[in-house]
């Protein structure tokens, strides 16, 4: 997901500037790179798009079906994206000695990775969700349906992003990590593929979409805090190993 040109961000130099600023320059350094490698942030995009339109073709064209399946296809097309993007989340700063100068950094490691996620799903995850009410509608999903299809995606892509960067962490330092990748990731993505279809389904059938939402809001809140740190430690890993 990530290839040259680098933009370097020398974090000693930033040692009187405190956290902030290092957090701040992690997430400029990330979108400069994206928008200098613009296929970067199109393939996951055109991915995700492909997978909803082919699927209606490759099953069924009927808009009764559509509207149940609709909201699987499309969290479904939002994970494979997401996995899609994760093998190369912090492939290239390893090779070129970025991740060291992260570890020996005076910053907080979790932070920048906080930092670092953030960015990444802002660059490649939001479009996606920004796409979905015009997908629902080719899936003749209804406009409620949408807005609660939308809803869950912002709360439980992040969680994917966050959960799957653990295992990039781990794996940057492995040749041909994809499928070792998706393998450990997948048992942990199951959670937040049922409740956030759970919630659409509840919403069709007229039911309270309350308690989804709750756990859904949950796992962020425990995935925003408990996964920068892992990510930490999984890097810590990496580079020492490497």
């Amino acid at each position: 997901m990530r290839s040259e040109p680098r933009v370097p961000v020398s974090f000693q130099e930033q040692e009187g500037g405190g956290w902030l600023r290092a957090a701040v320059e992690t997430v400029r350094r990330e979108w400069l790179i994206a928008f200098r490698n613009r296929q970067d942030l199109i393939n996951p995009l055109v991915f995700f798009v492909l997978i909803v339109s082919l699927f209606p073709l490759g099953v069924s064209p009927e808009p009764e079906f559509l509207r149940q399946a609709g909201p699987g296809i499309i969290w479904v097309a939002a994970l494979l994206s997401i996995l899609l993007s994760l093998n190369l989340l912090f492939r290239n700063d390893y090779a070129d000695g970025h991740l060291e100068q992260w570890v020996l950094s005076p910053q907080p490691l979790a932070l920048l990775a906080l930092a670092r996620v953030g960015a990444v799903w802002v660059t490649t995850v939001l479009p996606l969700v920004l796409l979905v009410p015009v997908l629902a509608v080719m899936l003749h999903l209804r406009p409620g349906t949408g807005l609660v299809l939308v809803l869950t995606l912002l709360a439980g892509t992040p969680v994917l992003v966050l959960v799957g960067a653990i295992g990039a962490a781990l794996t940057v330092s492995l040749r041909g990590s994809g499928v070792l990748l998706v393998l450990i990731m997948t048992p942990f993505y199951v959670p937040v593929l049922i409740f956030g279809t759970g919630a659409v389904t509840a919403a069709v059938e007229g039911a309270s979409i309350t308690g989804h939402l709750a756990l859904l809001g949950a796992m962020l809140s425990l995935a925003v805090v408990l996964a920068p740190l892992a990510i930490a430690g999984a890097l810590r890993i990496s580079v020492s190993n490497g």
